[in-house]
């Protein structure tokens, strides 16, 4: 009779007791030496989870700490795994040689003390929308370019357009930013994650330590448990080899000479990450890439990674995938270098002043032998494998495809 009681106390408080230790968010990422599930969870211990059937016990990553009350608890799926879930729902493994990778960045809502984007309109903020599209083509892997978190200020009062939004660095703005909007794509797709300027811990990097950094958790480690930058890594995707940096810091607009010669050695890492075989680069800001002009100079490439990168890059290196700049643009080179794909159209206001046309424009010395851009569009990008190649389209919100290029090897041809 008590138990019966008991049962009836939680459905009349509208949990069920199989729905009591659900987490609230699942997930599949690439982590340094391999993959993980986690789960952001406000339940007193961690999720169930299985692995090819067996029980898994998942470890706590993040326990609750001031603005956020919640547990982030990870779990390592072997490679030889066939199958996982957690709360008995299945999560979507990697495929080695994925055939569809979806690019996506610049995701969250504006609110600065100048600017209140309508976090609230889909027209304004369409990133929860497009990413049911996006979970609906069904990619092989998920690449996000970085800036996750954007509300860092409160909505001025009267605005129905983002009334009622959190602000600052909290779960509640993280879950408003990313995770809620995000849920059918976490869902649908393993991740690859990358570290914006907006995480950087005077901004948003308390919560991107806590849920989304592929290096451990450590409370006490730099500003209230905020990780430091963290070393490149390789996603191993079969073909291509993917590597994982960190530039959130990268000054842009002068060569930041420590800075330069630490990333220097990243770019030089990349021999020995992934010395053989074809291989991307992800990072969220671009290196020779254009968000607008002003007095004849060209705007939106970063100086110090340019600094870095120029004589270092390997030559099995094909393409640099980054955000940073909210437009998508594509790009490749006079000089034998990476071609560079921008997207940053994810769902944070515009930058309308970049050029649809960047083909001839000089970048810091680096001439751009062929370049396409879509300015004032919000959108993603999904790669596909064709034959021995990739094709790549540029996608409105809706999915709706505005431009069609080939990727051959360092070559872009765009329709």
């Amino acid at each position: 009779m008590l138990i019966i009681r008991a049962a009836a106390i939680l459905l009349g408080a509208g949990l069920a007791p199989a729905q009591a230790q659900q987490a609230l968010y699942r997930w599949v990422q690439y982590v340094p030496g391999g993959i993980e599930a986690r789960a952001v969870t406000t339940a007193d211990s961690c999720p169930q989870a299985r692995i090819d059937g067996a029980p898994a016990a998942m470890r706590l990553r993040a326990a609750p700490g001031p603005d956020y009350p919640i547990r982030v608890c990870a779990l390592t799926i072997p490679a030889s795994a066939a199958n996982a879930a957690i709360d008995g729902a299945a999560l979507v493994l990697p495929k080695l040689n994925p055939a569809r990778v979806l690019l996506i960045g610049d995701t969250g809502c504006r609110i600065t003390d100048i600017i209140n984007q309508g976090c609230n309109e889909a027209e304004e903020w369409p990133f929860a929308p497009g990413a049911v599209v996006e979970a609906g083509l069904k990619p092989d892997l998920t690449i996000h370019v970085g800036d996750f978190h954007y509300r860092e200020s409160g909505c001025r009062p009267f605005n129905k357009a983002c009334a009622g939004s959190p602000h600052g660095d909290s779960w509640a703005v993280w879950e408003a930013d990313f995770f809620k909007p995000a849920k059918p794509l976490l869902e649908a797709s393993p991740f690859v994650f990358v570290r914006g300027n907006h995480e950087e811990c005077e901004r948003g990097g308390k919560g991107w330590s806590r849920t989304l950094d592929p290096y451990p958790f450590t409370q006490t480690e730099g500003k209230s448990g905020c990780l430091g930058q963290g070393a490149p890594y390789v996603a191993d995707l079969g073909s291509p080899k993917l590597v994982v940096m960190d530039v959130s810091t990268a000054t842009e607009l002068r060569v930041n000479a420590k800075q330069a010669e630490a990333y220097r050695q990243q770019f030089a890492s990349i021999a020995s990450l992934a010395p053989a075989g074809p291989v991307w680069v992800t990072f969220h800001r671009p290196i020779w890439a254009v968000g607008g002009s002003a007095l004849g100079f060209v705007l939106g490439d970063n100086k110090t990674l340019a600094a870095a990168a120029r004589e270092t890059l390997p030559a099995n290196v094909q393409a640099l995938l980054s955000g940073h700049i909210h437009t998508f643009q594509a790009l490749s080179y006079e000089q034998d270098l990476p071609m560079q794909i921008v997207s940053g159209h994810g769902g944070d206001e515009l930058h309308t002043s970049a050029p649809a046309n960047p083909t001839g424009l000089e970048i810091d010395g680096v001439k751009v032998r062929y370049g396409i851009g879509r300015p004032g569009v919000f959108g993603f990008v999904l790669l596909e494998r064709a034959g021995g190649d990739w094709r790549m389209t540029n996608h409105d919100m809706a999915g709706k495809i505005l431009d069609t290029c080939r990727i051959e090897g360092r070559a872009l041809g765009c329709q």
